[in-house]
């Protein structure tokens, strides 16, 4: 069965930091992409950034460059979603999902291409 498991969301003050995880169980993810996706109340769900598991290619949206990073450790089964100089706009339920394919191309299918999502986990900034 497989199993996405995000985890170390909380509440932060603005321009703090949070570092999520995501832990991936139940199947071999080598020719997997995984997606990080945020949706905040009222809003539509968002791609945040997606990283191949075979080769670490990394794609960001435009709006969280700089201050997004996405990174993976293929020995944990584990990718992780550092973010810094948080602001209250990054508010929102935090997903991670995995998508079988070519990253490019799962990336510019926005959700529809990933099979497995997690539970999610909140982030919530103070102001």
């Amino acid at each position: 069965q497989v199993q996405l498991v995000e985890s170390g969301g909380g509440l932060v003050q603005a321009g703090g930091s949070l570092r999520l995880s995501c832990a991936a169980s139940g199947r071999t993810f080598s020719s997997y992409t995984m997606g990080w996706f945020r949706q905040a109340p009222g809003k539509e769900r968002e791609f945040v950034a997606a990283i191949s598991w075979s080769d670490g290619r990394i794609y960001y949206a435009d709006s969280v460059k700089g201050r997004f990073t996405v990174s993976r450790d293929n020995a944990k089964n584990t990718v992780y979603l550092q973010i810094n100089s948080l602001k209250a706009d990054d508010t929102a339920v935090y997903y991670c999902a995995a998508g079988r394919g070519y990253t490019a191309y799962i990336v510019s299918q926005g959700a529809r291409k990933y099979e497995y999502w997690g539970q999610g986990t909140q982030v919530t900034v103070s102001s």
